[in-house]
């Protein structure tokens, strides 16, 4: 089976082509950073407007680099997400399979990003512990199969990537804020400050991040504010999520006895993280596995893999499609 996949769910246009029997055909991914980096965050209506501007364009250039003209279904971002940008994907998605004569599908985002890591040459075996860690969500999620999802924990407040985002513009850098404290960090001294790892005294899996931004405000109106400073903070506000994620995925990794790890989301991307969790699962003789930078952040690579399993299972959407910009994991139904 030969499937389009869409995904507009925030401010990243993600356009691919998978095949069951060839794999990823093609894709690509405009991203509309430059368009809210004035802001400082996401403009819901300009990004729900940059989609309506690119999508179809995406999808012709799509087909032609795919050297296809005809696909076997077509899958969009149905949530969560922006309702306006989710709405945009999911009525041209629909349409465009209406128009074609072929089956279509809502597939969830976070779905997509979990499974992610089953488009590359070595993909993790089921079962499994994963770790979503993106701008609006943070969770771990025992996988036995595709739709079989178990949510151990989860953030009570800012996403880790929100919380990157927020303590960036606090610090006065440009968006987004992770690879922007990313990058000053390597420049930052060790031990400077000390922040505090939250809720890893605490039992439980759940995650909580605003406190962060207050260690973070609270030190940099005391300090000198100068540009050293900036790196010293951004260092151990890097290292304080960094060992966070690690405690809790070990702790997890624990209760569960699962022994493989995969890491997915925006913020997987970061090297300290894959550094830290790697050492983890060395340290337990485990496996971690995670996809390609390109397919930490949205794009349309996951969401057609994701469809063309779904739809090949014989699932589909009727014509009154819905977007929900918030849904539960664990809400999904299991492939039979």
């Amino acid at each position: 089976m030969r499937v389009l996949g869409i995904e507009t769910s925030c401010d990243e246009t993600g356009v691919a082509i998978y095949d069951t029997e060839q794999g990823l055909l093609a894709h690509t991914v405009y991203t509309q950073i430059a368009l809210h980096a004035e802001y400082g965050g996401v403009v819901p209506e300009l990004a729900s407007r940059d989609h309506v501007r690119k999508l179809i364009p995406l999808v012709r250039q799509m087909m032609q680099t795919a050297e296809v003209d005809s696909v076997d279904g077509v899958a969009y971002t149905a949530g969560p997400g922006l309702i306006g940008a989710l709405l945009v994907g999911a009525s041209v998605g629909r349409s465009l399979a209406w128009a074609w004569q072929v089956p279509a599908i809502g597939i969830h985002h976070m779905e997509g990003h979990l499974l992610a890591p089953m488009l590359e040459q070595n993909p993790p075996p089921f079962p499994f512990l994963a770790l979503l860690v993106s701008g609006g969500h943070t969770q771990l999620i025992a996988v036995e199969g595709v739709g079989h999802y178990e949510i151990l924990g989860e953030s009570l407040d800012d996403a880790a990537g929100e919380a990157f985002d927020k303590t960036a513009k606090l610090l006065g850098l440009a968006y987004p804020g992770g690879p922007a404290i990313a990058k000053l960090a390597t420049q930052g001294r060790p031990n400077q400050f000390k922040f505090s790892r939250p809720m890893t005294q605490k039992p439980g899996l759940d995650f909580s991040f605003s406190g962060l931004k207050t260690n973070v405000l609270v030190n940099w109106q005391q300090s000198k504010q100068d540009e050293q400073t900036k790196a010293d903070i951004a260092l151990e506000f890097e290292q304080a999520v960094v060992d966070t994620l690690t405690i809790k995925c070990r702790r997890a990794l624990k209760q569960t006895g699962l022994k493989r790890l995969v890491i997915a989301g925006g913020v997987g991307a970061n090297q300290h993280l894959r550094m830290g969790l790697a050492q983890l699962m060395q340290d337990i003789r485990g496996e971690i596995f995670y996809p390609r930078p390109e397919f930490c952040t949205d794009n349309g690579a996951m969401i057609a893999y994701v469809g063309a399993i779904r739809l090949q299972a014989g699932q589909s959407s009727d014509f009154s499609f819905q977007v929900q910009p918030r849904c539960s994991i664990e809400a999904l139904s299991a492939l039979r």
